[in-house]
């Protein structure tokens, strides 16, 4: 699933007019992108979800995913148990619309698939160093620990942690089980996990863009140009 209904308000005045996964970045938009890399991998069922501006995104992949159309924002977690009719009850990947990143020695979705280990885990998130993530911020502190054995704890109360969470994940339905209704984060359910030991983490080795401000856009521009 791709998470594509938020507004972006951060990139504005660009998302007036635009979704924010259909800007472009080195004349590609980052939703396309991960698109390309999904159907690489082999995906064949892929979700979006759409919000503001919707219409755009509908039009732009019409044949290429199933659209579900949300009346409101329902946050990360709330749109996933919105459409998890149409994912299944096993593991899928969850994508944000606005992630961008380059492989490293080999594909990253491969990397996330061949780690996933249902007996130990009900979610697997992907992790980049904040030091060298392009278009860090100032204010970024980090998001994630990770242990020898690769068991994520979130920052916390901690003034900053080593790695960000770079955008992708991959969830287990199971892991939806007795969730809220409405509106909520992702986040919630993979605290849940971590408490019962089953939130794990995977390092990217290759390189993870933060796409937030226009600045951070002409950063990446300039890497991937």
């Amino acid at each position: 699933m791709i998470l594509a209904a938020g507004r972006g308000e951060r990139m504005r005045p660009l998302t007036d007019t635009t979704p924010k996964p259909l800007i472009p970045v080195a004349g590609r938009s980052m939703l396309d992108r991960s698109m390309d890399r999904l159907v690489a991998h082999g995906v064949t069922r892929i979700v979006v979800n759409v919000h503001h501006l919707g219409e755009q995104i509908a039009q732009r992949l019409e044949g290429r995913a199933e659209i579900v159309h949300e009346d409101r924002l329902l946050e990360t977690g709330g749109s996933v148990k919105n459409a998890l009719s149409l994912l299944g009850a096993g593991p899928f990947f969850i994508l944000n619309g606005d992630g961008l990143w380059q492989d490293g020695p080999s594909p990253m979705l491969s990397r996330m698939e061949a780690a996933w280990n249902p007996e130990q885990m009900d979610a697997l998130l992907l992790l980049h160093p904040l030091d060298t993530t392009v278009g860090r911020e100032a204010k970024d502190r980090g998001d994630y620990f990770v242990d020898t054995d690769n068991r994520a704890h979130h920052r916390g109360t901690a003034d900053a942690a080593p790695y960000i969470f770079a955008s992708v994940s991959v969830c287990d339905a199971r892991l939806f089980h007795e969730s809220p209704e409405g509106p909520f984060s992702l986040l919630r359910l993979w605290h849940r996990a971590q408490a019962v030991g089953r939130l794990r983490g995977l390092v990217h080795d290759g390189k993870w863009f933060h796409v937030g401000t226009p600045q951070a856009l002409a950063d990446a521009e300039s890497v991937l140009a």
